[in-house]
Parts: structure tokens; C-alpha cells; sequence
């Protein structure tokens, strides 16, 4: 158990910025209530992106039996907004994020705060264990834990041992770490935490992957449902490129070379037969790859989802991709509309003869 007296352990703030979460709510919150951090040192903050499916209503019956247990209303429905608003009304010393569709385990809190206040570091969090409910959602969850799926992704592919990362999912920090770091960027949709985390680390700070500090993660449950969410993973990476290009790993642009390379080879190719060939090239190299990964996988988990797993790492890689390259036309067009807004303020900037008689 944590070895500090009860008289000294920090007040600690939960923010869970949650929108239609009712599938899960129970779960995810009844695993923040369950922590055995003393009650009294533990407050809990539901940021709510007006939810229209119960999860409201669940949060406020909880509220009677857990006297520090608030909801807040986050109109703009995202989580960045309601990070900020979350971060506002916190009274803790040690802030704590967790997500409305994970489950933290038990001694979460206490673990965070533990190495918050023994290590040498800003930020702490563990490796996720990506988890389906379904044949499919399970065949996801690998997919989304594997190297040939996710690259490095430190925090779904290490769990064995603690390492200092450039981002963790679900991170607790230190109340001046945040007033220091200022407000999470309420443009980012997704990939706020790269984002905050990168701000974090340039400044000089430490962020922590320790393998004590657990929790679950429930995968998308359909191919659709994960297409849009690997999408807006790379759609919103290129915003995140913009503002720190040097957070960017060559990792971050393999989904997004690999599209460009289908695409283009393919257009070429209808005018020029060699890139027909580079075309069938880059398929079979990249089918290869697929089957392997794929068997490795169902040879350590059940053979049974290999199928699935030769659908599902393209669709990682390809919605990923092609969100990243919208992202990247969308930036290309926004620069030169500014451009030429500019140009256009210029041009009809009267002169000053022309006010002389």
C-alpha cells in the first residue's frame, strides 16, 4: 500500500470528459469510484458533452452515495473544451485524467501519485489493454496493440517495464504543470494529448510509462466505427504538425506515404503501363507484410481472427493515411485563402493620392 500517512497524501482531481457514453458510463466511472484512495482525498468530475443517451441521468444517481462526485456541462461537446473546464473547477492538487470508454484498475490514482511524487517526472501513465466485446471488436483490439497496426505507440505496445515517453494515454500531472502549461487546444479534436504532452515535453518535462499503473480500453466495435476514429487520427495529426513540426516521428508519415504512393502509382499508371507495375508492387509487398502480421497475431491469440486482421490493418493504415493527406490539402488550402486575403487587403487599400484634390 502507499506508504505516506493519511495526513499527507495530496487531494486528487478525476476530470472525465464524457459525451453518450451510456454503453460504458457504468463501468468507467464505477471504476473511478472504486479506487482505494481515501474518499475524502478524492474528488471526481464528470465533464459532460450534453449527453441525449442516459449517461446524464446514470451520473446524477450516482451523485447521492458519492457526495464528491460532480457533473458539469460541456457545451461544445469535445474533449479539449471539456478538459479546460474540468481543470477549472478542480480543487486537487494532482489532476487525473481518465476516458469514458476505459476502465482504470483499483490502485490507479494511487500509483499515479505515487511516482508523481517519488520519481523525477511531470506526467505519469501505463500501458493500455485494448480490449473487444465481440469476435470483431476483439480482432480491433489486437490489431490496435500490435507494432505491424500501431508502429511505437509506446503506451499500447509496452507493458513489461517503465520508460520515459513522449505521450501517455489517461496521464495524471501535477496542478503547476498545468497552470504552467496553460489550457489544452480547444481546436484539437483529436490527438489533444500529442499536442499537450509535446508542449509538456519540450519545455523539459518528463513523462513517465510505468507498467504498475493499468488500465482497459474498449476498441471500437465496428470496421466503420474504427474508420472514422484512425481518420480523425490523422486528420487532426497534421494540425499537430503545424504547430510542433518537430514532434512528428517518420512512423507518423508511413500511413499517409503509403496512401500517396497507391494513389499516385495508380494515376500514373493510367497513362504510363511502368507505374501499373509499381502499383501491383507496393500491393504485394504491403500484402505480405499483412499476412504475416496477421498470422503472428492469430498464432499468439486465436486463430480464428486472422481473417478479420487482414481487413482491419488497412483499414488502420489506410483511414489513417487518407485523413492525414485531407488534412494536409485542407492546410495547403487554408495558407494560400490567407494568402491571398492578404494580397486582396492590399490591393484595395485606397492610396493616398487618391484623397489628395
Amino acid at each position: 500500500m502507499y506508504t505516506r500517512s493519511m495526513e499527507n497524501l495530496p487531494p486528487v482531481t478525476v476530470i472525465m470528459p464524457v459525451r453518450n457514453e451510456a454503453a460504458y458510463i457504468e463501468r468507467s466511472l464505477g471504476a473511478v469510484l472504486a479506487q482505494d484512495y481515501p474518499s475524502d482525498c478524492l474528488e471526481i468530475l464528470v465533464v459532460d458533452g450534453l449527453s441525449a443517451d442516459g449517461t446524464r441521468e446514470y451520473v446524477r444517481a450516482q451523485q447521492a452515495a458519492h457526495p464528491r462526485l460532480r457533473l458539469l456541462d460541456n457545451p461544445a461537446g469535445i474533449v479539449p473544451p471539456g478538459l479546460n473546464i474540468g481543470i477549472a473547477q478542480a480543487t486537487g492538487d494532482i489532476i487525473v485524467r481518465v476516458d469514458g470508454h476505459c476502465e482504470i484498475a483499483p490502485d490507479y490514482v494511487r500509483q499515479c501519485v505515487r511516482h508523481l511524487l517519488e520519481d523525477d517526472v511531470e506526467a505519469v501513465g501505463g500501458p493500455i489493454e485494448t480490449i473487444g466485446e465481440t469476435d470483431e471488436a476483439q480482432a480491433i483490439a489486437l490489431a490496435m496493440s500490435s507494432w505491424f497496426g500501431v508502429g511505437g505507440s509506446a503506451f499500447r505496445t509496452v507493458k513489461d517495464r517503465p520508460l520515459l515517453v513522449e505521450t501517455v494515454a489517461f496521464p495524471a500531472y501535477a496542478r503547476q504543470t498545468l497552470q504552467r502549461l496553460g489550457p489544452f487546444d480547444e481546436e484539437m479534436v483529436r490527438n489533444q494529448d500529442d499536442e499537450y504532452n509535446y508542449r509538456l515535453s519540450k519545455g523539459g518535462g518528463r513523462i513517465l510509462l510505468s507498467p504498475d499503473v493499468r488500465s482497459r480500453y474498449y476498441s471500437r466495435g465496428t470496421l466503420r466505427s474504427l474508420w472514422r476514429q484512425y481518420y480523425q487520427y490523422g486528420f487532426w495529426k497534421v494540425r499537430v504538425m503545424q504547430k510542433h513540426p518537430r514532434q512528428m516521428r517518420a512512423r507518423q508519415f508511413a500511413p499517409p506515404a503509403f496512401v500517396a504512393a497507391l494513389l499516385g502509382s495508380a494515376a500514373v499508371g493510367l497513362v504510363w503501363r511502368p507505374f501499373r507495375w509499381l502499383l501491383g508492387l507496393i500491393v504485394a509487398l504491403y500484402a505480405l507484410a499483412d499476412v504475416a502480421a496477421s498470422l503472428s497475431l492469430g498464432r499468439a491469440h486465436g486463430r480464428e481472427y486472422i481473417p478479420r486482421l487482414l481487413i482491419i490493418h488497412p483499414i488502420l493504415h489506410l483511414s489513417y493515411g487518407w485523413g492525414f493527406l485531407v488534412g494536409l490539402a485542407r492546410a495547403g488550402f487554408r495558407f494560400v485563402a490567407a494568402l491571398a486575403g492578404r494580397a486582396g487587403n492590399r490591393d484595395s487599400k485606397p492610396s493616398i493620392n487618391h484623397h489628395v484634390r
